[in-house]
């Protein structure tokens, strides 16, 4: 495989949530996929994210919640696009209520996986999320 095909992803928690076993289980499973995966421990403030995806040069982000942080990813969507890093990729994962969802989708997430997803459907939704990624930054 072309090492240009190989999506780029950082998976993390920001906030204070430090429930990490999902992280854990997704950023292994996206490695074992084939993907280049830089993992963080939990507790990761927002302008710390922003500075390692743009040092990273990641496709996308993968943010897992499990207690309300996903609450804060408005705000770091903001801020990955005020870093000229609004063509990253992000989805989030975990518990995340059906009536908060469509904010983090009108902030810019591209998914939300909620428990029980298979990591079959995660994986090729990143593949192709990073694909279309790498085109608008050609486009660009």
């Amino acid at each position: 495989m072309n090492d240009k095909l190989i999506p780029k992803v950082l998976v993390t928690k920001i906030g204070f949530d430090g429930h990490d076993r999902g992280s854990r289980v997704v950023a292994a499973g996206l490695r074992d996929a084939g993907m280049e995966v830089i993992y963080t421990p939990p507790w990761q403030e927002i302008p710390t994210v922003v500075k390692l995806a743009m040092e990273e040069d990641v496709d996308v982000i993968g943010i897992s919640s499990l207690a309300t942080d996903h609450l804060i990813v408005p705000k770091l969507m903001e801020a990955l696009r005020e870093a000229g890093l609004g063509d990253v990729g992000v989805v989030v994962g975990g518990i995340v209520p059906d009536d908060e969802e469509r904010s983090l989708l009108d902030a810019g997430v591209a998914r939300v996986f909620h428990p029980g997803s298979a990591m079959a459907d995660i994986a090729a939704f990143i593949r192709v999320l990073a694909a279309e990624v790498r085109a608008r930054r050609v486009a660009a």
